[in-house]
């Protein structure tokens, strides 16, 4: 079972607003990479719409929807009500909760679970009464996996930032050891495991290998600057054999 590849298109959708102009179509780039084989879509809508903007979900979901059946959405966020009101109309595949601020540039740290248990327990029972797979977003510490378990969560996706930002190679080793564990644990504890942020072609392979258990990964902003080297379809073709996707070099 190769590991599932999702394709986070917040990148393209922070080009396009750079400008008032409909291009790079953050839909049409979409379209591209379930073509060339991505199994799903991931989106990161936050309040201020520095990226995705919440008319972008729903032009996304009914893209996959009517031209890709069985392909997944994956819609992650901070579940404020806004954001639960926004993934309880789009019914995505997965919501993937992660606790970012208001002002943070990018994802950086998972859940605290002990500390917001209660809370993260009343979500994830809410998403999944409406047949949402739920995903929590943490970091690469064993017993999160566990916690993880015990509010709810069908899956984790592990932080994956410090492994993919780590050059020095005891850093790298240390890092890499952490991810393993705590995909591992998450065997163990009878969870479902994801993992995203900084992950590229040259890391991708290495933690495919050691965790059979991986089922997905989230990627953008690697995938996007590729994109701007051999085009959105050929980079997909190459994540995915990063993935561990038995695919021809011709295919």
């Amino acid at each position: 079972m190769s590991t599932k590849l999702s394709v986070n298109v917040n990148a393209i959708a922070f080009l396009r607003n750079r400008r008032n102009l409909p291009w790079p179509s953050v839909e049409g780039l979409g379209r591209i990479a379930l073509q060339a084989g991505a199994y799903g879509l991931t989106v990161h809508p936050r309040p201020d719409e520095r990226h995705i903007r919440r008319s972008d979900v729903g032009i996304l979901k009914d893209m996959i929807r009517k031209e890709y059946p069985g392909r997944e959405f994956n819609i992650e966020g901070n579940p404020d009500p806004d954001f639960v009101k926004l993934v309880l109309a789009a019914k995505p595949d997965q919501v993937t909760l992660v606790p970012d601020d208001i002002g943070q540039a990018t994802s950086d740290h998972g859940w605290d679970i002990a500390t917001h248990k209660s809370f993260l327990t009343d979500v994830i029972g809410k998403l999944k009464s409406q047949s949402m797979r739920v995903s929590i977003f943490i970091d690469a510490e064993p017993e999160l996996a566990f916690q993880a378990k015990d509010v709810g969560a069908d899956r984790v996706e592990i932080y994956t930032g410090p492994y993919g930002g780590a050059f020095e190679p005891l850093a790298l080793e240390r890092e890499f050891r952490k991810v393993v564990a705590t995909g591992k644990a998450a065997e163990k504890a009878g969870v479902g495991l994801n993992a995203g942020h900084d992950l590229t072609r040259e890391n991708l392979p290495r933690l495919v290998a050691a965790l059979p258990n991986l089922r997905e990964v989230s990627i953008g902003h690697a995938i996007t600057a590729d994109a701007l080297v051999f085009g959105m379809a050929e980079t997909v073709r190459l994540f995915r054999m990063a993935c561990g996707d038995k695919i021809s070099e011709a295919a």
